[in-house]
């Protein structure tokens, strides 16, 4: 069943099969918003530690907002945030075509097998279909996001700003050749975050 088929009043309703001495239970993609960044942080930091913010990838997110519409959380039936994902505009190379940047992708280390990761993707893949974006370009595991349709094959010529392997930069074409000749170093782009104002002396 086709992704789109979960989509319920903004939300996608996701059953997890139950596993060996697990309760069967459900969880529900929503939008992210301001309230679960607390939760998402934490998140982030039990599934990938504090060395996450040192990544190429955060490069290009930091002082970002995410594309807009493109912020997505998975929670529980109490309401907790179980997974999260989120997707980034860049640019591919220098005065080079417009894509988006996935990542990160995580799921609460408690929870395992249950779904949510791959329940996330797919609804960040139809997502910015629906918006009308080109591509998605990750940093990941082959083996993991080819089940999604992403792959090296056409981010040879590309490169992120700093450490990663190349054979680690995947990307999938939401519209057919549109990475073809794409070359570069990925570059940030979108909404940038506002800057804090700090209060003014007495």
């Amino acid at each position: 069943m086709d992704v789109l088929d979960f989509i319920i009043e903004g939300a996608a309703h996701w059953p997890i099969s139950p596993a060996r001495g697990e309760i069967a239970s459900a969880f529900v993609i929503t939008a992210e918003t301001a309230a679960d960044v607390p939760a998402r942080e934490a998140l982030l930091d039990r599934a990938m530690g504090q060395k996450r913010r040192k990544k190429s990838s955060e490069k290009l997110r930091r002082g970002r907002r995410p594309s807009e519409g493109l912020a997505f959380v998975a929670r529980d039936a109490s309401d907790a945030v179980t997974g999260t994902v989120r997707l980034w505009d860049v640019v591919l190379g220098e005065g080079g075509r417009s894509a988006l940047l996935l990542g990160p992708l995580a799921v609460d280390p408690t929870i395992k097998n249950a779904g949510i990761g791959s329940a996330l993707m797919r609804h960040a893949i139809a997502e910015a279909a629906r918006l009308g974006h080109a591509a998605i370009l990750l940093v990941g595991d082959a083996p993991y996001y080819q089940r999604f349709g992403f792959s090296a094959e056409k981010t040879g010529s590309l490169a992120m700003p700093g450490p990663y392997e190349r054979h680690r930069l995947l990307a999938l074409e939401l519209v057919e050749g549109v990475l073809a000749g794409a070359q570069g170093t990925l570059k940030a782009a979108g909404r940038k975050l506002k800057a804090q104002r700090l209060p003014l002396a007495a």
